[in-house]
């Protein structure tokens, strides 16, 4: 077996297992939200707000976190979306 085929192989059992893995891990959390409704709730709403400011959440599907800014004006709303907002630092912006 060359190192190529045993690569490829090691990643298939990897992605089966990952895969089993997901699947036990959503049913038990599927069970876990009917029977704590109001608890899940609370913890999916803390979770969304946590991936908000630590920057971890997605905005499009190919994992890009875009930043988009809409501005209203007399009720007229434009969207603004700028590509790359990994070059946004911490504490930029209008320091006086």
């Amino acid at each position: 077996m060359t190192e190529t085929s045993r690569r490829i192989e090691t990643a298939k059992r990897a992605a089966v297992q990952y895969r089993n893995y997901r699947r036990a891990r959503d049913r038990a959390l599927t069970r876990l939200s009917q029977a704590y409704p109001e608890t899940y709730k609370e913890l999916l709403e803390l979770e969304k707000v946590n991936d908000g400011t630590s920057g971890a959440k997605w905005v499009d599907i190919d994992g890009r976190s875009s930043l988009v800014v809409v501005t209203s004006t007399r009720g007229r709303e434009q969207g603004i979306v700028i590509e790359s907002a990994s070059y946004f630092t911490e504490g930029e912006g209008d320091s006086k």
